[in-house]
């Protein structure tokens, strides 16, 4: 199974992802190493990705995702996939399944202000959900919750208990 961790910068996806990666012992991918030096190089001079910058960031996760399930290695991989037609492209089986961390803008907002080693900056966060599709088929968890209370809810919702969560697929 691929876990496909999505929301808006700020969101948790890499905290959440792992940590559920860590409670599951899968592998955890974060999107950001998909990116071109280009890509990186734009959001941190603060301008917001085209569609068409995204598309070799898109290719190289699908590639990614393709391969761990021909191996069946299960994993959770955070990803912004703000708009349907990336979810489409990022969901290449039923093997893929979406889990949509959802949050108050001024909340994620507060957050992203702390960070300070990251390339995408809080001002940016309006392009981030100008461009945000919400997901009608992933499952949602509100992120208002303390990171162990979304990582077991994350769990439980995906049906991976416990005795479950070391099997292959």
């Amino acid at each position: 199974m691929v876990v496909l961790l999505m929301g808006v910068a700020g969101s948790g996806k890499t905290l959440i992802g792992g940590l559920l990666a860590k409670k599951l012992n899968w592998e955890f991918a974060d999107a950001d190493r998909f990116h071109p030096a280009a890509n990186i190089q734009k959001m941190s001079q603060g301008v917001p990705l085209s569609d068409a910058d995204r598309q070799p960031w898109l290719l190289a996760m699908r590639r990614a995702i393709t391969g761990w399930i021909k191996s069946e290695q299960n994993t959770v991989l955070a990803c912004s996939a703000l708009k349907q037609q990336f979810r489409e492209q990022l969901t290449v089986g039923s093997e893929v399944r979406t889990v949509y961390l959802k949050g108050a803008p001024h909340l994620i907002y507060e957050r992203l202000s702390h960070r300070k080693a990251h390339f995408m900056k809080a001002e940016m966060l309006a392009s981030q959900f100008a461009d945000l599709e919400e997901p009608t088929d992933a499952i949602v968890i509100h992120i208002s919750q303390s990171p162990d209370q979304i990582v077991s809810e994350i769990q439980r919702n995906l049906g991976l208990s416990d005795a479950a969560r070391h099997s292959r697929n």
